[in-house]
């Protein structure tokens, strides 16, 4: 352990003291006799001395206090530096220093977790509408096509209709089982992963997609790539919903152990950097759970960019 701190009481005692020690000698060895300037002047100086005194004391708790306002788990790593000599502040801010690490350490972890079972939830759900949903529903779909071609022709453009109906139903709940879970991700890996979520989004939309994945990647653990996947599936959907872009670019690059992935559209734009709607919310709490940092900026000419970076070295 260090050296025991010097309490805050006599930190501001003594100084005082002293000032009004000193003050009394001089008014003992040269009384004022009625000289009002020389005592206005004591005065000032006193005043002026414990003003300094007393705000260089109270300082670290001022700004102690300034971080715990603005402390927001959403971006961690914000520390109180601990300068000037040992006290009580200085120890209270290193103790909050550390419960800050702890409650850091502790969401990442509990992020990470409830990542890994909504994860393992939604795989779950789209095996289910893929294999036994989707199969009774191809499976109807049959059967109404045979029945169609042998009803009456007054009654087989309804049996038809019906068929059309189940097909597009059969659709529909492949592209909520591809959502819930990509199978590209599991498959082939995160760059085919992408390019098929801009490729298929670009085919519904009619939203033109500029991709520029690196293949050389550092190793990545999987809740690496689905965080990375996920952030730009949110980015891609923000954009269509708020921003009407024409563009958007997909941007996956590697930088020595980090992964960096930036998702660029022209749209409209955001207010200010860093905003705080739901889907971005929602991005920095997927980009917590493996320590990563994500940045949402305008851009100069107008669109907005998300960029999620992450370490391998902190997975």
């Amino acid at each position: 352990m260090g050296a025991r701190p010097i309490p805050l009481f006599w930190r501001l005692f003594i100084p005082n003291a002293t000032v009004l020690g000193v003050a009394c000698v001089v008014l003992i060895v040269e009384p004022a006799n009625g000289r009002v300037p020389a005592l206005v002047g004591g005065l000032t100086v006193m005043v002026a001395a414990n003003l300094l005194l007393i705000r260089r004391a109270v300082t670290p708790l001022t700004r102690l206090t300034a971080l715990m306002r603005r402390v927001d788990p959403l971006h961690p790593g914000e520390r109180i530096p601990l300068l000037g000599p040992s006290s009580e502040v200085t120890v209270l801010a290193e103790a909050f220093n550390d419960m800050l690490d702890r409650l850091e350490a502790e969401r990442r972890d509990s992020g990470l977790r409830a990542l890994s079972e909504r994860e393992a939830e939604r795989r779950r759900l789209a095996a289910e509408l893929h294999d036994e949903v989707g199969q009774m529903l191809t499976a109807a779909s049959l059967q109404t096509a045979r029945l169609a071609a042998r009803t009456p022709p007054d009654v087989r453009p309804d049996a038809e209709a019906l068929r059309d109906t189940i097909d597009e139903t059969v659709e529909q709940v492949r592209t909520i089982a591809r959502q819930l879970r990509p199978e590209a991700l599991d498959a082939l890996g995160l760059v085919p992963a992408l390019t098929n979520l801009t490729e298929r989004v670009g085919e519904q939309t009619g939203l033109r997609f500029e991709r520029s994945l690196a293949r050389d990647l550092p190793e990545l653990t999987p809740d690496g790539e689905l965080v990375i996947y996920r952030v730009a599936q949110e980015a891609i959907t923000n954009a269509i919903r708020h921003a009407n872009p024409q563009t958007v670019e997909v941007v996956l690059r590697a930088e020595r152990t980090c992964v960096t992935l930036e998702v660029r559209d022209d749209g409209r734009g955001i207010a200010g950097p860093n905003g705080n709607g739901t889907g971005i919310r929602t991005m920095r709490e997927r980009a917590l759970t493996v320590g990563a940092t994500l940045d949402v900026l305008p851009q100069r000419h107008g669109g907005t960019t998300v960029r999620l970076r992450v370490d391998v070295e902190d997975l």
